[in-house]
């Protein structure tokens, strides 16, 4: 072969590895895209995700759906999403009655809404740990909101099955709490157990969503207060609470989610979470 024939399809060849490389696009960043690729292994930080919807409400879907990706894909690397969905009963007089709404609930966001100074509350409203809110269906707000939030110090919280009572059916819980960041000058914290069931469905026939069929994830079954820390007084808290298992709950999709939440400011400083699917010595 001639040399200036070598030379010439060198060139080509160069000219069509450029061409293909300029045609190619920039991988685009999108909550679905960075949600392919959970984080996954090792120590996480924990960001509590508490989503205020309701069933009789057209713009709560998109917003229950965003809660279940970023519950089951844990999109921000080395944080661990712990999601609460927490069904309002102010809706229920408008035509259909949310089976998950508990005016606990709506005591709890208006909690929020005087700490945050805020006028009114809506729906969907979602808060992160305690101070961040927002739209709930606003994913790109979600994900900002969340990875700041691990920013933040953490108290220690640890979450362990303790004994199970099969008779009852209960569990009891090994909870224990230190290290307690100081956020505010009030620094007495409370410490809040919620019990989460997942996978759960409902067929909607009246109301704004009459028609459709919802699917939500870590509904809070079950919200109590467990104890209180103060570390003017004391640096460390442990507690064993008993969870009665519901008949109406399905144990396999539960989850216990302990949190520590500041009682002026409403900051969450700590959370865990812990299935409570039974163990195989247990099926």
């Amino acid at each position: 072969m001639k040399p200036k024939t070598v030379c010439a399809l060198a060139l080509i060849s160069i000219a069509l590895i450029v061409a293909v490389l300029i045609g190619r696009k920039p991988p685009e960043s999108s909550l679905v895209q960075a949600e392919d690729r959970p984080a996954g292994g090792g120590d996480r930080i924990p960001v509590l995700v508490e989503l205020f919807t309701s069933e009789g409400c057209s713009s709560c879907p998109p917003a229950d759906d965003l809660l279940t990706r970023l519950e089951q894909t844990q999109p921000i690397p080395g944080v661990e999403v712990i999601a609460l969905s927490e069904h309002v009963d102010y809706w229920n007089h408008l035509g259909w009655t949310d089976p998950y709404s508990s005016a606990t609930f709506s005591a709890r966001q208006n909690d929020y809404a005087r700490a945050l100074e805020k006028d009114e509350v809506y729906t969907p409203q979602m808060i992160v740990d305690g101070h961040v809110q927002f739209v709930g269906s606003n994913a790109n707000q979600a994900r900002d909101a969340i990875a700041t939030a691990a920013r933040d110090p953490k108290a220690a919280v640890t979450l362990n099955l303790g004994s199970q009572n099969s008779t009852t059916p209960s569990i009891t819980l090994d909870v224990r709490v230190s290290n307690l960041p100081v956020i505010s000058a009030d620094h007495s914290c409370e410490v809040s157990l919620a019990i989460t069931e997942s996978g759960l469905r409902s067929s909607v026939s009246r109301g704004e969503n009459a028609g459709r069929y919802l699917t939500h994830t870590a509904v809070v079954r079950k919200l109590s207060h467990i104890g209180a820390i103060d570390p003017h007084k004391v640096s460390t808290l442990s507690a064993q609470p008993i969870v009665r298992i519901d008949k109406a709950w399905k144990r396999d999709r539960l989850r216990a989610v302990v949190f520590v939440q500041e009682r002026s400011s409403r900051t969450v400083v700590g959370a865990a979470q812990l299935s409570l699917a039974k163990q195989p010595a247990e099926r």
